[in-house]
């Protein structure tokens, strides 16, 4: 058997230790009432069952695994091996400090060293781990360090922006406020010309 990684064998204890729904439905009934509300009344009353459902849908990404997404792999390209790059992947997400939405797009690419993957299985890579609570600094690391482990590219660049509803909606108010996040990897980060061939791409998507 392969040794987990530390963030899998985290994510495993989790899964052991999730509460029933039930238990979930009972925690929001709880946070209505904190809030000023009465669960009871009835434009409340559904609402639990909503929000759990709500969140098996935002959290989706616990329940997936991005290297299974990436198992596929296609090794007869005519010898392809410049850049293959996606731009303007939706990245829906939670912070986890406020469990508040960040909302954006990712760019990523990669260089092929033997083998290209089906391009949705990297919108689907961004897609599992921005459905997580999440920073975007380690969403952003974690998109091209599953692209890396899965195929062995020669280099990995990975752009986020995103706006976070923790800064525009509560705190200090600031709803113009961009985040953006970056990885480079192998040849993207060695190589200056290919890093602003990457950034040149992302400013005309």
């Amino acid at each position: 058997m392969d040794a987990m990684t530390p963030e899998a064998a985290r994510l495993a204890v989790a899964a052991k230790t999730k509460p029933s729904r039930e238990e979930a439905e009972a925690a929001v009934r709880t946070l209505i009432s904190w809030a000023g509300d009465d669960p009871t009344r009835e434009g409340l009353l559904d609402t639990p069952k909503r929000v759990v459902k709500a969140y098996e849908e935002w959290f989706s990404g616990y329940g997936a695994d991005p290297l299974k997404a990436l198992g596929k792999t296609f090794e007869d390209v005519q010898g392809y091996d410049d850049m293959v790059m996606l731009t303007n992947i939706d990245v829906e997400s939670h912070c986890e400090h406020h469990l508040a939405p960040i909302m954006g797009v990712a760019h990523v690419a990669y260089l092929p060293s033997k083998a290209v993957v089906g391009i949705s299985k990297i919108a689907r890579v961004v897609e599992i781990f921005s459905k997580r609570m999440q920073t975007q600094e380690t969403m952003t690391a974690q998109i091209a360090d599953a692209l890396t482990e899965a195929m062995e590219p020669r280099g990995v660049a990975v752009l986020v922006d995103a706006k976070h509803q923790c800064m525009t909606t509560r705190g200090v108010h600031h709803p113009n406020v961009s985040t953006i996040t970056t990885t480079f990897t192998g040849e993207f980060r060695n190589d200056r010309d290919l890093k602003d061939r990457f950034m040149r791409l992302v400013e005309r998507a």
